[in-house]
């Protein structure tokens, strides 16, 4: 029952979201490598490699302007051919149209499915490609994406920080420099802003302490906001944490504990590692979020800006 439930809310919202306004589309929640994990047999993840419903895509979101039929997509994943042929499912257009990727950075889970906009795959023309100053020369210096850029399937549209990039009218998004571990690329989260309302995506960070922003000042200043919910908490995966730096949800709950609830409803965890209880549907951990005020993003979800 509540399956249906779940299924008809999700319809139901793509449905008013369509009738003109723009709307972000959810279109993963897992961490890079996906859920389950290759390698993985833990009994979350054989129960997922028995039932595809188990599955989970990696991060990613769509910005869809309806008035236009204008389409972006935020963060290029290795689930991208499954996603596009979602997104082109949500707006009932199936044409190969896409507006624009924008890149939040170069770990494996959020550019290498720019692949499949090369010849051997869809063969795209010129598809802009939204980056910050490293990883637009990562992805010109090296193959194979050097080749993307040769053949001109995608087009390097350059962002700085800070500065508001618009792509439509009334629709602008801006980059946003987290710390993170930045071994080929700068690392960026993103606003998306509609004429009405705005979306934080920040699906990887280290600590927020780290950030020279306060997370409480970026939720009350914004409408929605997407968080790196890696892991739940310490000890959940047999190698040193201190290697793979996120903040955990309890960090991140424990962190916002005082915040008034109209705020923390703006939070939706994203981004989570086939180990997090969150996404291998443990009851009590969702229970123990939602609780205490926050949101978990599911893939379907429409927020409408």
């Amino acid at each position: 029952m509540k399956l249906i439930t779940l299924t008809l809310f999700l319809l139901f919202s793509s449905l008013i979201a369509t009738a003109g306004s723009p709307y972000v589309l959810v279109l993963g929640t897992a961490q890079d490598a996906g859920a389950p994990q290759m390698g993985c047999m833990s009994a979350f993840c054989k129960r997922a490699w028995e039932k595809q419903r188990y599955r989970k895509m990696v991060s990613s979101l769509a910005l869809v302007n309806p008035d236009t039929n204008q389409r972006w997509i935020f963060d290029a994943t290795p689930d991208l051919p499954a996603q596009f042929q979602m997104l082109k499912e949500k707006t009932r257009d199936f044409s190969n149209r896409l507006d624009g990727i924008f890149l939040t950075h170069a770990h494996i889970g959020h550019y290498t499915g720019l692949i499949y906009l090369g010849r051997e795959s869809m063969g795209s023309k010129g598809v802009s490609v939204y980056a910050m100053p490293r990883m637009s020369e990562m992805l010109r210096k090296n193959a194979p994406w050097s080749q993307l850029v040769n053949l001109k399937n995608i087009s390097i549209e350059p962002l700085s920080a800070n500065r508001a990039q618009p792509i439509a009218a009334g629709l602008k998004v801006t980059p946003i420099l987290v710390p993170h571990r930045d071994e080929f690329s700068e690392t960026v989260g993103f606003q998306i802003q509609s004429a009405a309302k705005s979306l934080i995506f920040i699906p990887d960070i280290d600590k927020w302490e780290k950030w020279d922003r306060r997370l409480v000042d970026v939720i009350r200043a914004n409408d929605y906001v997407f968080v790196d919910a890696t892991f739940f908490g310490d000890g959940e995966i047999s190698r040193p944490m201190s290697e793979v730096p996120h903040p955990f949800v309890s960090e991140t709950m424990s962190l916002l504990s005082d915040v008034p609830p109209e705020h923390k409803k703006k939070v939706r965890f994203i981004h989570f590692n086939h180990s997090n209880p969150l996404i291998q549907g443990d009851k009590a951990k969702i229970k123990q979020v939602k609780r205490s005020g926050f949101n978990i993003a599911v893939t379907g979800q429409v927020i409408k800006l």
